[in-house]
């Protein structure tokens, strides 16, 4: 960033960055990529403000006086994840010795079974009641849940909360969890290798809150729970039935509250299945 930039002008710049969804740094030292010319990412490449030595006596005759970019130390890589079959059956095994939220919770925290676990800052289990008549199931967590490692706490998650008290709920009465326990980078949508890998923890946490009913909130929750490949809209607002188990257990999927907050118009559509969970109740 140039020097002659004032204050404000900084500060105008962090904003925008802001708004443009940059909420997090990935590296501890700023790099101009613009600096590297032709030279890719991942390669060794030696800045302008750390020069390289070079002298004719250990060049090569003819070669060029300019110093070659000396190769970066070697950064230290986050663990591979392990294959996502591979990643299903370690996880089941290790779900079905869970005897309570408090081992599975434990058990997460050890699971290197998912990618996602090395670019997130914390794991998010769940929030509300351990025990529930109704399991609310969204996609992943955000920037928000990710600092706290709490589900839906961030806007969404507020508006759930507001959805939930319309019809006589709250934290007390219901289990929010989501498909993915940690938040994708950029808040993007789970990958099927990753719903694969921590599916086998979702279907124990169903076990041990032992719901009446689960809400499949948004479109990727929902393909996931339910097992579908339709869209939300065409999903939303119709009772379905998902084995977990022994038990089989009627599911609704609704519309998300992100969606929400982006599209009031849908909220009448959001009513309609909230009114529908209530009548269930």
């Amino acid at each position: 960033m140039s020097a002659s930039l004032s204050n404000d002008q900084m500060l105008s710049m962090l904003d925008w960055l802001q708004a443009m969804g940059v909420d997090a740094f990935v590296d501890d030292v700023p790099c101009d990529w613009l600096e590297r010319g032709q030279t890719p990412p991942g390669e060794g490449y030696a800045w302008p403000n750390r020069p390289v030595a070079s002298s004719p006596a250990n060049r090569p005759a003819g070669a060029s006086s300019v110093a070659r970019p000396a190769a970066a130390p070697a950064r230290p890589r986050a663990a591979t994840p392990i294959g996502a079959s591979d990643a299903e059956a370690g996880a089941r095994k290790i779900a079905r010795q869970a005897d309570s939220l408090e081992a599975l919770e434990a058990a997460l925290k050890q699971f290197d079974g998912c990618g996602l676990k090395s670019t997130a800052t914390n794991l998010c289990f769940y929030r509300g009641a351990p025990k529930a008549d109704v399991m609310f199931i969204g996609e992943a967590p955000g920037r928000d849940e990710d600092l706290e490692g709490k589900p839906f706490v961030g806007r969404a998650g507020k508006l759930l909360d507001k959805m939930l008290a319309a019809i006589g709920l709250d934290e007390t009465h219901v289990h929010i969890t989501n498909i993915v326990y940690w938040r994708p980078p950029g808040n993007r949508t789970p990958t099927p290798q990753e719903a694969l890998a921590c599916r086998p923890f979702l279907e124990r946490q169903i076990e041990l809150v032992a719901p009446k009913m689960i809400v499949a909130v948004g479109g990727a929750a929902a393909k996931e729970v339910l097992g579908v490949s339709e869209g939300i809209m065409r999903l939303r607002g119709k009772w379905r039935e998902v084995s977990v188990g022994n038990a089989t257990l009627p599911a609704i999927a609704t519309l998300h509250p992100a969606y929400l907050l982006r599209t009031p118009a849908a909220k009448r559509l959001a009513w309609l299945d909230l009114l529908q969970i209530r009548s269930r109740l």
